[in-house]
Parts: structure tokens; C-alpha cells; sequence
């Protein structure tokens, strides 16, 4: 970057831009809702929604309704207090008025309007005001209905006084503003999850969703009841946890539960333990959910591994130093929700909330959890020896999985990362060209290594179907040969010694055949470098190859089909145009079918071309050139990238697929037969 030092520019008060208003939130929207894409359009809705929960934590508030409208309008309705509407003695202006038009404007600062809240530290309605097109408020306060509506933040009239009624709330509908947003299309899915969350989170709230985008206004109560959503919840957080691990095998029936406050902070927490690997917590601060963790979740580990130690150590079942539980130990197999409610100010490390930094926290929450394990761990004896058992098991194997990772890189450091007779190398060594395919099979892999680009792709067989990692701890992972050669192959390590520096290819190609054995290989390749290198899913470098499945020729000319509806359409181009002859190919017979072509066979019937097709049941039936040409070519090659936008749903689907649990995944197939089509490829 270059620096102007000309001592002759000027930087005077003219350089100093002085926004009023809602101005600095359009100039620069990305600082109050985290983007203008996906995620920020939604946090519109969540910003709405949590003044409706504040008032639910602060008492009032018992029902929300959030409603989708027809031209892109959201609606979001509780039955709290109401948006006061008297003259502010500061603006002058209506309260309600100075609430959507002013920054930092609530009731969230004296500590009189609420004991806890979320919102964006009382710029969340202004903010969503400024960034719609339309919105409109109806408050019902003090025996009577209010009324005003806004363009871009802006007042069209003064508050209006309506009809007398009994009842108070707030209702909020608005516009998001397609200047700002580049793509406004709401993800039901998203939302719904979002206030399944606050319900449970919000013991006793009902939330109400109706999706009525597809319905005129005025739509009938049965098309309303059809699209409708409730969520309420008694047990809130234990339900939760409850549902987290649904249909799964548990050590403790009824969840943990921990209810206490401290120094004006107030802990909601509750714990199973299940037979899986894996831990999902979740941790919250005053109901916005904290991804990226934060002192709240350092203080809950903690006093959790020490709570379990000592227990395991009182108990005799920990003797030696080296037996000592660790973090990892004490997470495999919990699922955990840990609720905060601050009645001073959360302090994030950004504006959406990702991660909480109040520094004095990771204290309260470590004495809340610990002093609430121990007098768990002590009433509930039976209990408590199933999860240490757990805890005691884990530790055991991942001792032992550190012997065999400690294999794995002493064998690749020794064989310098070659695979004789199973890897066969490229030969350039810039990993950015590179290129790994793993194929299914010798047969697969013989073509594959005639035909490809021996500079700049290698090609490493797979023996049969590699281990299920979803149900295997490391240890039992890494005594697979066939998963040893593809961690050595890649280079990077694993576990805590994995560096992604050292990845010796930048694209990791699983080429599989195209039906239910290739799908199944390709599936049990995804959840292992999905649970093993994140990382190389997250930064783009695993495809999925497509391989072709048909090979259609007329004379001298050849065609490849991707799917059935290509297939016919080059066999409608073919016989010109004609649609409505339907082909029937002859799986059996690997040579494939010869069909007339009609309109000529009435002519010249001596004379008329054939089209012959040919099914590919597998890429061994390809010659190195077909392969090569079809499917790993960079020039014509089709290739899917994989890619994990949603790792908790992806997370979840692989543990339904893959997982040890029988029902979950018998549910799961049941539910989605009918979606299925070619069921043989």
C-alpha cells in the first residue's frame, strides 16, 4: 500500500463524514447484522423475535407469532407490554418513534426496562428498520391500539392513535430492502430451527410460525392450520437434550440438570451422556447462541473434567497420573446445553454474537457446574458409574490411539510417503496441480492409472469398503491398512498433529462406480475425512468425480449421458427429434443395445445407422482413454466439490447414516423413499 507523505494534503474537518440517524447502519450493514447475505437476512427476523423474548425473560410475555406474508413481508406479534408510546423527554418525540429510528435507543441500558436481554445491545428494531423497504408497528398499550409506518427508517406519519382495546403487544412487519440485499428469499428450515431454539431456551413461551407465502391474504383457517408450527416447551433445556439425542443409547436416562445464580448471572445447564463419540454442546447467552464458544464454555469444561476427576479418584478408579481425564475424555458422548442470563451487558467478539468475552464469567460458570456435577455425581451413584465408565473408556483408547498415530507418521516418515504396488504417484511435486484419486477397486484403478496425467494425478486403489469411522474410535481406525495408506498418501498427519501445510495434492477426487457398493464406498469416504480433516472439506479440496453412465454411438460417432433424461435427449437428437421412441437398455448385456433409428427405417430400412448404448455398470469397464476422456480429463471433466455450509445438519445426517443407532436410521430411510429415484445407481 502506498502512503501519501505529500505535506501538502490536507486532513482537516472536511475528511470527517458525520452520519445521523440510521445512516451509518445502510452505509455500513454489515457492522450491525454480519453481512448482506444469507445470514444477515435472517438476522432481520432474529432481531424482531428477541425483543418479544426479552419481554417473555422479563415476565410479560407468553405468545409470539411469527408469520411469512406474501412479497417477501414478515410478521412478528407477542403479547408483552407493548412498545411504550408517550413523548420521550429527550427527543420529543414519541417514544415508539424514537425506539425504530434511533441507535442505541431501549430499555436495555438503565436496567429498569429489562433484567436480561438479547437483541443487539438495543439497536436490533432500528437496525431492521433502517434496512427495510416497509415497515409497519402496532403496538397495543394503555387501553388502545398505535400505529406508524416507516420507508428506509423514515417516519411516513406520526404514531396514530386506533381503536380501544384490553389487550397489550407489539406487532412488527417489515420489508427487507433489496438495495441491500442482493437475494431475499427466507429459509423456512432456518427459521424454524431459530425458534425451536428459543422455545426451549424460554421455559413455558409459546412460538407460533406460519409460513403464508403461497396463500392470498385472507386464507382459510384450514390452509392456516396446514402451515403452522408450535413450539412450547415445559422442561425447556431438558428438553433439548432430550431431543439431541433422541432414538440414542444413554448412560443417564434424565438429563443433568443445573439451575443456579451467581453475582447476578444465571445458569441454565443440562448434560447426558450417550454411547456415541462425538459431543454436541451448545452454549448460549442470554438465548443467542454463541458458535464460537467463549468463556462461558472454557468455564463449563473445566469444572466439568474436574468434577469427574475427582469423583473417579474418590472412587479408587483412578490410580495413576497418566489415568487422569482430560477434556477430550469427558466430551465423547456429551451432549450438553448451557444457558446464560447476564443481567449486565454481554460483551462479543462481534456484532452477531459468535462468541462471548466477558472475562469474569468463565468463573461463575466453572463454581455453577462444578458445585452442581459433585452433588449430582454423589445422589445419583449408579449414574454416575455408567458416564465415568464412558469417560474412563475413552481415555483408555485414546492412549492407545496415540501409540498407533505415532505408527502412522513413523511408517510414512520411513517409506517417505510411497505406497508400493497401491499409491502410484504423480510426478510433479507442487501440490497445487496435484491430484489424488481414490478409485474403487484394482480394475477401476489399472484404468485409471493407463489413461491418466502421470505428471500431475496419482491414483491410489481402495481394497473393498474401508471402515465405518462413524461407529470406530481412532485407535480401531488407524489399524485399517487400507485407511493408513490414504492418511500417509495425503500427508498432513492427523489428530492434533495434522498440518494442512504438508497436503500433497490440492484436489482429493473420490471416483467410485455409479451404483449402490460405489455409493456406499463414496459415502464411508466423506464421514472419514468429514470427522478427520474438516479442514480439507471446509477448504474446497474433496470432489466427487461423475463418471459417465452411458456411451451412446450412431456410426462412427460417440456420446456420453450423465443421467437418463441426457441419455434420451442425444437419442432424440439422433433420430431427429423423435421423442416419443423409447429405449430399453440391456443391463445384462455389456455390448449394449442396437436401436433403429425409425424415421429412416420406413425409407431406407438397408440403409438405416443404428445407435447402440452402452449402461456402464463400473469404471473398469471403461478403457484408459474412455475414463480418461469422460471423467478425469480437467479440460471436459465434470466434478461435484463438496462443501459443508451446514455442519450441524450434515453432522446429524451422518450420524443417522453412519451411526451405531438402528432406528434413527431405519426412520430416516422410510421417510425418504419416495424422494428416491434409480434406486440402482
Amino acid at each position: 500500500m502506498a502512503i501519501d507523505q505529500n505535506p501538502n494534503s490536507e486532513y482537516t474537518a472536511k475528511q470527517i463524514q458525520v452520519l445521523k440517524g440510521l445512516e451509518p447502519v445502510r452505509k455500513r450493514p454489515g457492522m450491525y447484522i454480519g453481512s448482506t447475505g444469507e445470514e444477515g437476512l435472517h438476522h432481520l427476523i432474529w432481531e424482531v423475535v428477541n425483543n418479544s423474548i426479552d419481554e417473555s425473560l422479563a415476565g410479560f410475555c407468553n405468545n409470539i407469532v411469527v408469520k411469512l406474508l406474501p412479497g417477501n413481508l414478515v410478521s412478528v406479534l407477542d403479547d408483552g407490554r407493548g412498545i411504550p408510546v408517550e413523548i420521550h423527554p429527550e427527543t420529543k418525540k414519541s417514544t415508539l418513534e424514537t425506539v425504530l429510528t434511533t441507535l442505541h435507543a431501549g430499555g436495555k441500558f438503565d436496567g429498569g426496562g429489562y433484567k436480561v436481554s438479547g437483541g443487539l445491545h438495543g439497536v436490533g428494531v432500528s437496525v431492521v428498520n433502517a434496512l427495510s423497504t416497509y415497515l409497519k408497528v402496532t403496538v397495543k398499550k394503555d387501553g388502545f391500539c398505535w400505529e406508524q409506518e416507516y420507508g428506509i427508517g423514515k417516519p411516513k406519519e406520526d404514531v396514530k392513535k386506533l381503536d380501544k382495546t384490553n389487550e397489550t403487544g407489539t406487532e412488527v412487519t417489515f420489508s427487507p430492502d433489496p438495495e441491500i440485499f442482493a437475494k431475499i428469499e427466507w429459509n423456512k428450515e432456518k427459521i424454524l430451527e431459530y425458534l425451536r431454539h428459543q422455545a426451549y431456551l424460554t421455559r413455558g413461551i409459546k412460538i407460533t410460525f406460519l409460513d403464508l407465502r403461497e396463500f392470498p391474504e385472507g386464507a382459510t383457517p384450514e390452509e392456516e392450520i396446514k402451515s403452522t408450527y408450535t413450539f412450547y416447551f415445559e422442561s425447556g433445556i431438558i428438553a433439548y437434550v432430550n431431543s439431541l439425542n433422541a432414538g440414542r443409547e444413554v448412560k443417564n436416562k434424565v438429563p443433568i440438570y443445573i439451575n443456579l445464580e451467581e453475582e447476578k448471572v444465571g445458569a441454565e445447564i443440562a448434560v447426558q451422556y450417550n454411547e456415541g463419540l462425538k459431543s454436541k454442546v451448545f452454549p448460549f447467552t442470554n438465548n443467542i447462541l454463541n458458535p464460537g464458544g467463549g468463556t462461558h464454555l472454557v468455564g463449563f469444561k473445566i469444572a466439568l473434567t474436574r468434577a469427574l476427576n475427582d469423583y473417579a479418584k474418590k472412587q479408587g478408579w483412578i490410580k495413576k497420573k497418566e489415568e487422569v481425564l482430560t477434556s477430550d475424555d469427558v466430551s465423547e458422548g456429551l451432549t450438553a446445553v448451557i444457558s446464560v442470563k447476564m443481567s449486565d451487558t454481554p460483551q462479543f467478539e462481534g456484532q452477531t454474537k459468535d462468541k462471548l468475552g466477558n472475562p469474569e464469567i468463565k468463573g461463575v460458570i466453572y463454581r455453577i457446574t462444578k458445585a452442581g456435577m459433585e452433588e449430582y455425581l454423589e445422589e445419583n451413584p449408579q449414574d454416575a458409574k455408567q458416564i465415568l465408565g464412558k469417560c474412563l473408556l475413552s481415555a483408555k483408547a485414546r492412549r492407545a490411539a496415540k501409540a498407533a498415530r505415532d505408527s502412522v507418521i513413523r511408517k510414512g516418515a520411513m517409506e517417505g510417503m510411497t505406497l508400493p504396488g497401491k499409491l502410484a504417484d504423480c510426478s510433479s511435486r507442487n501440490p497445487g496441480e496435484c491430484e489424488l484419486y481414490i478409485v474403487e477397486g484394482d480394475s477401476a484403478g489399472g484404468s485409471a492409472k493407463q489413461g491418466r496425467d502421470r505428471r500431475t494425478q496419482a491414483i491410489l486403489p481402495l481394497r473393498g469398503k474401508i471402515l465405518n469411522v462413524e461407529k470406530a474410535r481412532i485407535d480401531k481406525m488407524l489399524s485399517s491398512e487400507e485407511i493408513k495408506n490414504l492418511i500417509i498418501a495425503l500427508g498432513t498427519g492427523i489428530g492434533e498433529n495434522i498440518d494442512m501445510k504438508k497436503l500433497r495434492y490440492n484436489r482429493v477426487v473420490i471416483m467410485t462406480d455409479a451404483d449402490v457398493d460405489g455409493a456406499h464406498i463414496r459415502t464411508l469416504l466423506l464421514t472419514f475425512f468429514y470427522r478427520n480433516f474438516p479442514e480439507l472439506v471446509n477448504e474446497g479440496h474433496v470432489f466427487i468425480a461423475q463418471p459417465p453412465l452411458f456411451k451412446i454411438q450412431k456410426g462412427k460417432e460417440a456420446f456420453y449421458a450423465y443421467s437418463d433424461e441426457e441419455r434420451n435427449r442425444i437419442i432424440s437428437e439422433l433420430n431427429g427429434g423423435n421423442t416419443t421412441l423409447e429405449i430399453q437398455v440391456d443391463e445384462s448385456d455389456e455390448s449394449g443395445e442396437e436401436i433403429e433409428n425409425e424415421e429412416t427405417e420406413k425409407k431406407e430400412p438397408s440403409k438405416s445407422p443404428r445407435i447402440n448404448i452402452q449402461r456402464y455398470k463400473g469404471l473398469g469397464e471403461m478403457n484408459p482413454d474412455q475414463l480418461f476422456d469422460t471423467t478425469m480429463n480437467p479440460k471436459q471433466r465434470v466434478m461435484l466439490q463438496v462443501t459443508s455450509e451446514d455442519a450441524e445438519k450434515s453432522n446429524s445426517v451422518f450420524e443417522t447414516l453412519m451411526g451405531a443407532e438402528v432406528d434413527p436410521r431405519r426412520h430416516f430411510i422410510q421417510s425418504k423413499a419416495k424422494e428416491v429415484k434409480n434406486l440402482d445407481i
